[in-house]
């Protein structure tokens, strides 16, 4: 697939999802798949590695929470190769955005991609969530990556801040991990589980959205 058609289908897609992107937008998010590519040789940085399937899966994918993320503050958290918080960034210049991976190589990586793009209200995080310590909290922690329900609500409760939101990206409908959430804790509200649809990805995708008391 050429430039042009990875572009195109970026943009198409966008649009499927209520996004117009800017020209610079489209540019910078093609970009951004084409160094997934060649850093992701030798760096390992996600499992797909076909152009054609990242526009989909990956990017796609991620700009589905776009309408729900509060700013200016931003924390992806477990970010891997930047998603969802590149996507996040390149569409909202205007927040600040954090990413957050305890892989040395991938902060490598998140580090050139940020530069390379421009991204200026980016930052890049190395560290596990439970050992760090923000000077403020964050308004919203995003996180696509990372396991339970539960367990990312205890590692996100010292990061938002109150009022703040978490978005929990999943599969299907986390039934197993809402069950098991402890009904005893206070910190969180769970607001509401949402069915989203990214063209071109198939089978289920929900996002948990939950609010810090």
């Amino acid at each position: 697939m050429t430039d042009d058609e990875l572009l195109s289908r970026i943009v198409r897609g966008a649009r499927e999802l209520g996004i117009e992107l800017a020209s610079n937008q489209g540019d910078q998010l093609l970009d951004y798949i084409q160094e997934m590519v060649r850093w992701g040789r030798a760096y390992n940085l996600t499992a797909i590695r076909e152009p054609s399937q990242m526009v989909p899966l990956h990017l796609l994918d991620s700009l589905t929470v776009v309408p729900y993320v509060l700013g200016p503050r931003i924390l992806d958290l477990g970010t891997g190769a930047g998603l969802p918080g590149v996507p996040l960034a390149i569409l909202r210049p205007d927040y600040e955005v954090w990413l957050m991976d305890s892989s040395a190589k991938k902060c490598r990586f998140l580090r050139h991609i940020a530069g390379r793009l421009g991204l200026e209200k980016v930052q890049v995080v190395q560290s596990r969530a439970e050992n760090y310590r923000p000077d403020h909290g964050f308004d919203t922690v995003v996180s696509r990556a990372v396991g339970a329900l539960g367990l990312l609500m205890d590692l996100s409760a010292h990061l938002v801040r109150p009022g703040g939101r978490l978005l929990a990206m999943k599969g299907q409908y986390p039934e197993t991990e809402l069950a098991a959430l402890n009904k005893s804790d206070d910190r969180w509200t769970v607001d509401e589980i949402l069915a989203l649809k990214a063209p071109g990805v198939e089978g289920d995708r929900h996002l948990v959205v939950c609010t810090r008391r």
